[in-house]
């Protein structure tokens, strides 16, 4: 249960601070895109690639699971980039992937 406990976790605090941080950039415009190179998508394992993932540093990693079939993904499974509260007011790949991971229902 460790794991769901810090999955909430980590979803409670990407949600809090999408709300307080990213609600004004989304209503000025386009949001900017994700890099891999950002420090926080770095320290998320984000890569905009699903398929590159790194098994060894990213054993939860399954395959077919990318930001498209994830609870946080602010889009439509069509949508190639959309809003991710994890990530505040940038927009991720929806062929990506992160530590955060949780699959939609």
């Amino acid at each position: 249960m460790e794991s769901s406990r810090r999955t909430f976790i980590f979803t409670s605090l990407g949600a809090a601070s999408a709300l307080l941080i990213s609600r004004p950039a989304f209503s000025s415009g386009a949001a900017a895109r994700l890099a891999e190179t950002d420090p926080t998508a770095q320290t998320m394992h984000y890569v905009a690639d699903a398929t590159t993932v790194d098994k060894s540093r990213n054993p939860n990693y399954v395959a077919g699971q990318d930001c498209r079939n994830c609870r946080l993904y602010g889009g439509k499974a069509t949508d190639a980039w959309a809003p991710c509260p994890v990530f505040g007011a940038k927009q991720v790949a929806g062929r990506g992937w992160c530590s955060v991971y949780n699959k939609k229902t």
